[in-house]
């Protein structure tokens, strides 16, 4: 392995593209509150994702209320458990964060347009910051494309 640009990030360069190596101990508390950010909003996808695999009445009811024909439940419970499945994969989280963006986006678009009330809104939003809140602590390319706090030269 060769050491790229990123070795003062503990990381190093493989065939596979990177992978972590052991942290400075003032960032293993960053990669860690990564994933306690991230973690109430995977379980809840999770959740969802099983309540519409699973045909469950509840979310059969719910989605014919919001105009849904009967065969969206099972598509979209494939998506999002896909998605989240991706996003749980170290070399796949950045994809699997993208397509959760776009899913919990569609979301926003549907309460919404069906005149929701704001928490049913809001939530999707909320976990869409903390999917990438999470991923910007655990992931040192996150930090690098988004460098909060760091002046442009």
């Amino acid at each position: 392995s060769r050491t790229n640009s990123g070795a003062k990030n503990n990381e190093k360069e493989n065939d596979m593209g990177t992978e972590r190596t052991s942290a400075p101990a003032q960032w293993k508390w960053m990669y860690w509150l990564g994933w306690v950010l991230a973690a109430g909003p995977v379980f809840m996808l999770c959740f969802s994702a099983f309540m519409k695999l699973s045909r469950n009445p509840q979310a059969v009811e719910g989605f014919a209320k919001m105009g849904y024909p009967p065969g969206a439940l099972m598509t979209l419970g494939i998506a999002e458990l896909g998605s989240t499945i991706l996003y749980l994969i170290p070399q796949t989280s950045v994809l699997g964060a993208i397509l959760l963006t776009g899913y919990l986006g569609g979301a926003v678009d549907v309460h919404t347009r069906n005149g929701d009330p704001f928490v049913n809104i809001a939530t999707p939003i909320v976990f869409g910051i903390l999917l990438w809140g999470g991923l910007f602590l655990r992931d040192a390319r996150i930090r690098a494309l988004i460098p909060f706090g760091k002046k442009s030269q």
